[in-house]
């Protein structure tokens, strides 16, 4: 009698032991310290990858959005300063204005391609 108690204990034992697959909590596994699983932490890293990317590529939305705004306003300042000249001035502004647009068209282009 004392051998299948025995037994019957360690099966028991074992069988508690067992890491359940379905508890309720969906992938939501834990180690035996409590901590989360492996596979939980890389999902969740990958979902925070995820969320940062989306964020970042809507931050560099906005800033092509705001240079490009910029771009027009130089463009017609820039239009402007070469209406009111002539062939017989070079006006400082314009050369000002126009290095300042090729700078920030070179800005928007490098935006554009993204953080490769």
């Amino acid at each position: 009698m004392r051998p299948k108690l025995i037994a019957w204990l360690l099966f028991f034992c074992l069988l508690f032991s067992l890491p359940r697959s379905a508890d309720g909590q969906r992938g939501a596994r834990q180690s035996v310290d409590g901590t989360a699983a492996p596979a939980d932490v890389d999902e969740s890293r990958a979902k925070l990858d995820r969320d940062m990317a989306k964020r970042a590529n809507l931050e560099r939305q906005a800033s092509i959005k705001a240079d490009t705004d910029k771009l027009l306003k130089l463009s017609a300042e820039l239009k402007d300063y070469v209406d009111r000249s002539n062939e017989n001035i070079l006006s400082l502004d314009v050369v000002k204005k126009a290095e300042e647009i090729e700078k920030l068209a070179h800005s928007v282009k490098e935006k554009m391609k993204g953080p490769n």
